[in-house]
C-alpha cells in the first residue's frame, strides 16, 4: 500500500538518504492536533506507507525527528525536529513531502 502522503528525506551534508527518521503525521481539526500516523525513512530515505491511502482534505503536518538522526550519527543538530505543516486538497491522490536535510539547515517543497 502507498499512502496518501509520502515522504523522502535526503541527508544534504553527508550525501545519502536520510535512513531511520522518525516522522508522525497529524491533522489540524477544530484546533487541535490529532496523530494519524507515525513510522520512519527506509534505508533509502523514504516513507511510503507513513497513513492511510486516502485523506480528508485538511491541513496536515509532518514532524520530523532530525535531532535524534543527528544524534544517532554523533552529529551536532540546530534543530531538534522539522515540523512541515501543508494543505490535502480534495480530487488529489497523493502528496509528496520531501524534506533536504543538513544539521543547521533544511528544505522542503511540494513534490510529485
Amino acid at each position: 500500500m502507498t499512502s496518501h502522503v509520502t515522504t523522502h528525506v535526503l541527508d544534504a551534508v553527508a550525501g545519502v538518504p536520510a535512513a531511520g527518521v522518525g516522522l508522525t503525521l497529524l491533522r489540524h481539526a477544530g484546533g487541535e492536533l490529532t496523530e494519524v500516523a507515525a513510522g520512519h525513512t527506509d534505508a533509502d530515505g523514504r516513507a511510503g506507507e507513513l497513513g492511510p491511502a486516502s485523506l480528508e482534505p485538511g491541513t496536515y503536518r509532518i514532524v520530523f525527528a532530525t535531532g535524534e538522526y543527528f544524534s544517532a550519527l554523533g552529529r551536532p543538530a540546530f534543530y531538534p525536529e522539522v515540523t512541515i505543516d501543508f494543505r490535502v486538497e480534495a480530487g488529489r491522490p497523493h502528496d509528496h513531502v520531501p524534506l533536504l536535510l543538513s544539521p543547521f539547515a533544511y528544505s522542503t517543497y511540494r513534490g510529485s
